[in-house]
């Protein structure tokens, strides 16, 4: 399976960093393949080093004004023009989505797959890794959505929010396996 995964390119503490190692390494043992922004710094080295240690494979989409930033040794780098092209690159290479730890740019990304799966454009599955209890807020606010019919859909047909990083791979395996 190739697993998109949305997340900071900043350098973060451990209560961040393990368990973007763990999830890699979870990718890679599981012999799946991670397509990711492409970065060699932050969060997206961190979980690209957990999936190349357990033998896993990267497929990197990037955008010209980061190129300074890729990672060498990659099994595939695409350089987009835009970061519209990169999104849409990256969810075109992809089986599933998972929402880590990040930014704006994180949130940008999150929010088009979640808004293509809301029209059925597209039905790949999308988790949502709540580390440290980062997207509390976020997943109240999604629920608010839904009670108070903001959503056309079932939050649960949406997005999976997950705690743990082992809890995300089960809930993609089972998800292929069903579909």
């Amino acid at each position: 399976m190739r697993i998109c995964v949305f997340l900071s390119a900043a350098d973060l503490d451990a209560r961040y960093t393990g368990p973007a190692r763990d999830f890699g390494k979870l990718i890679g043992k599981g012999g799946h393949t991670l397509v990711w922004g492409g970065s060699n710094v932050g969060l997206m080295k961190v979980v690209a080093d957990g999936v190349q240690e357990a033998g896993g494979k990267l497929i990197g989409v990037s955008v010209g004004f980061l190129a300074n930033k890729v990672r060498p040794g990659a099994d595939e780098m695409v350089i987009a023009s835009d970061l519209a092209e990169r999104k849409r690159l990256l969810l075109e290479k992809a089986d599933a989505v998972v929402i880590m730890v990040g930014g704006t740019g994180t949130l940008d990304e999150a929010t088009e797959i979640l808004e293509l799966k809301k029209h059925g454009r597209t039905d790949k599955p999308v988790v949502l890794l709540n580390t440290a209890g980062f997207y509390d807020g976020l997943e109240q606010q999604f629920h608010r959505m839904e009670a108070e019919g903001f959503l056309p859909r079932p939050l649960a047909e949406l997005m999976f929010f997950a705690e743990e990083p082992a809890e995300v791979l089960a809930h993609l395996e089972a998800a292929r396996s069903a579909g």
